[in-house]
C-alpha cells in the first residue's frame, strides 16, 4: 500500500499527496513549467522560505497524521523546516533494502545484522526489519529517534530487535569498532551540515572520509551492502560511487539519483543521489 504521489511539479515547486492531506513546498531543482497549474489550488498547505521559514494553512492541518508510504506506516508532521518526518524519495530503497535482505537470509544460519547511520524517522530501519533483520538505528537527534520508536509501533515492530541509539555518529561507530561488534549491511545518509548529540559539528565534505573508514572497521566478514545516499549538493552519483569503490574495492557498485515519482505523465523529480556495494 502506498498513499505517497507527487501531483506536480514546477517553477521552484512541488505538490505532492502524504494520504489525505496535500501540501505545496519549495523544489529548486523543479525548474520547469507545471503541468496542471489548476491542481495546485487543491493543496492544504504552502511552505516558503521567501521570508524566512514560514508555513500556510498549517493551522488547518492536524498536529500529526498516518500515510502508508510504500507499506511502512509513518507518522507525519510539519516541522518549522518545512519537513514531515519523511523522504520519499527514499522509498525505492526501503524497498530494495526489504527485497535484499529477504532474499539472501535462507543462506545465513542467523539473523542479519543492519546498521542505519543518520537514521532521521526510521523508515530504513522499518524496512530492515520487515526483511528480518536484527536492526540498529543510529541519530543524534533524542527527538527524531523517539518518532522512529512511534513508526515502529505503529507498524506493530516495537518488540523487534531494534537498537535505540541516540549518540554521534562517528563517536558510536568508534566505539562499536572497540567493542568489536559488526554489521553485515550498513546505511548511512550523511547530512550536509549537522550537530552531534554533545554538538559536535559534522560537515560532510570533512567529516565523511571519516565516517566511511569506520563503517568499514565494523562491516562483518560476509557482508551484504553497503549503501551510501547523500542530498548534499555537488554530490552526485559518481562521487558516491567513487568513494564507495575506493573504500571496499572489488565487488559490485551501482549508483544513480533518489527520485520523487507520481503517475506516469508526472515529471520525476530528482531529489538527492545514491550508490550501493555489494560483494
Amino acid at each position: 500500500m502506498n498513499e505517497y504521489e507527487l501531483l506536480d511539479s514546477g517553477h521552484g515547486r512541488k505538490l505532492e499527496r502524504f494520504g489525505q492531506i496535500v501540501l505545496d513546498r519549495p523544489c529548486a531543482q523543479a525548474v520547469w513549467s507545471p503541468k496542471n497549474q489548476n491542481q495546485w489550488k487543491q493543496a492544504d498547505a504552502f511552505f516558503t522560505r521567501k521570508k524566512g521559514l514560514e508555513w500556510r494553512g498549517r493551522d488547518q492541518l492536524p498536529d500529526s497524521w498516518i500515510a502508508t508510504v510504500n507499506g511502512i506506516k509513518m507518522k507525519l508532521s510539519t516541522t518549522d523546516f518545512g519537513h514531515l518526518g519523511v523522504f520519499p524519495e527514499t522509498r525505492a530503497m526501503w524497498d530494495w533494502i526489504t527485497e535484499t535482505l529477504v532474499t539472501e537470509a535462507p543462506k545465513r544460519k542467523e539473523p542479519m545484522n543492519f546498521l542505519n547511520l543518520f537514521a532521521y524517522s526510521g523508515g530504513a530501519t522499518l524496512a530492515g526489519a520487515k526483511g528480518g533483520a536484527h536492526c540498529c538505528h543510529v541519530d543524534a537527534s533524542k527527538g527524531m529517534v523517539q518518532w522512529a520508536r512511534d513508526n515502529a509501533k505503529l507498524n506493530g515492530l516495537e518488540d523487534h530487535p531494534i537498537r535505540w541509539i541516540v549518540d554521534d555518529v562517528n563517536k558510536f561507530l568508534k566505539r562499536e569498532n572497540r567493542r568489536g561488534r559488526r554489521y553485515d549491511a550498513i546505511l548511512l545518509d550523511p547530512p550536509s551540515f549537522g550537530r552531534g548529540k554533545g554538538g559536535e559539528l559534522y560537515k560532510i565534505e570533512h567529516a565523511l572520509l571519516e565516517t566511511l573508514d569506520l563503517v568499514k572497521g565494523v562491516l562483518s566478514e560476509r557482508p551484504c551492502f553497503v549503501y551510501l545516499t547523500s542530498h548534499t549538493p555537488g554530490f552526485s552519483p559518481i562521487v558516491l560511487k567513487n568513494l564507495i569503490q575506493q573504500l571496499l574495492g572489488k565487488g559490485s557498485f551501482e549508483s544513480g539519483e533518489m527520485l520523487l515519482t507520481g503517475a506516469p505523465e508526472t515529471y520525476p523529480v530528482p531529489s538527492g543521489t545514491w550508490a550501493r556495494w555489494k560483494p
